[in-house]
């Protein structure tokens, strides 16, 4: 039985006391709810592999309150401080060198010798960070490879009964899972496209960052068949085919639209809970083009993942 916790202190500290005991529970980020485990703990690490169906080579994030709980795990860099101090706390994960005497299981990194790093924006989860005290695996909380959740009920439809509580701190505002660059590279390279835009990231740094090319999982969200509704998924279309329902952008409309005005940033927050809308009517979903640029580019590439074979 998956208990729901209210969005006060009561329900904060017990989701501290369950992680403290090796629990699993969904808490809400600004980006997406994450699957909450000890990240120091690797039976609790297990439970979310095992909760999720997650493959075992495929790396988790580690949360922490802030920077200089995240020095402990990951070797600092000049870079890594520009971009902690330009973007943390917020949607941002840096991928750096494993830190000696980190304490972290292994499962968290999937045996590599990189670990995932985000300070979190969101209050509540903030407060879970300190009331716990120590750093926490949170991948995003739904089966592995289906759409993410945005809200405790997508929690509860993928997960009920599998972890142990979920915090229902209500809709993620930025709704997009965190922008990964890996710094364990000779250059800044991006990883995954997330809820903050790369243009940001290349201007704080003053200079253009390369693009991971995919032949390696060395992060979350690589995998080229991910965030996945159980509908066949159609990009780029005009209109709806007489079987399908269309998820619209500006002035396509569908049967549910991203953003009638065009706004990438109310698109991003739209897109699991419309996914997660159309997905329930149990017919093929055609998606409108949606623009390739700034929060775009992160929508693009969660779209292009839900409509890859699998």
């Amino acid at each position: 039985m998956t208990e729901i916790l209210r969005p006060d202190m009561a329900g904060i500290d017990r989701a501290a006391t369950l992680l403290r005991s090796g629990g699993l529970v969904a808490i809400p980020t600004e980006t997406v709810y994450g699957l909450a485990a000890d990240a120091c703990n690797g039976a609790a690490v297990a439970r979310i592999y095992a909760a999720k169906g997650r493959p075992s080579f495929n790396p988790l994030i580690v949360h922490v309150a802030d920077a200089d709980d995240a020095r402990r795990y990951g070797v600092w860099s000049d870079l890594a401080e520009i971009l902690a101090t330009a973007f943390w706390p917020g949607p941002l994960t840096l991928v750096l060198p494993l830190a000696p005497d980190h304490g972290l299981s292994s499962l968290v990194t999937a045996g590599l010798d990189s670990v995932a790093l985000r300070v979190p924006a969101l209050d509540m989860a903030q407060q879970v960070l300190r009331a716990f005290g120590g750093p926490v695996a949170a991948p995003s909380a739904n089966p592995s490879g289906r759409i993410s959740a945005t809200t405790a009920q997508h929690v509860l439809d993928g997960l009920s009964g599998r972890i142990d509580a979920v915090l229902d701190g209500g809709p993620c505002p930025v709704g997009l899972e965190s922008t990964i660059i890996g710094l364990n590279h000779p250059r800044p390279t991006l990883l995954r496209a997330g809820g903050l835009p790369v243009e940001a990231i290349e201007a704080a740094l003053g200079e253009t960052i390369d693009v991971a090319n995919g032949a390696e999982i060395i992060a979350p969200g690589q995998l080229a068949s991910h965030y996945a509704p159980n509908a066949r998924v159609r990009l780029n279309a005009l209109s709806a085919e007489p079987d399908e329902v269309l998820l619209g952008f500006g002035p396509i409309e569908g049967d549910l639209n991203l953003s009638p005005s065009g706004d990438l940033i109310e698109a991003a927050a739209q897109l699991f809970d419309h996914l997660h809308a159309l997905d329930a009517m149990n017919k093929p979903i055609a998606v409108a083009p949606v623009p390739d640029h700034g929060l775009g580019r992160a929508i693009n590439d969660r779209l292009r993942r839900a409509a890859a074979p699998r």
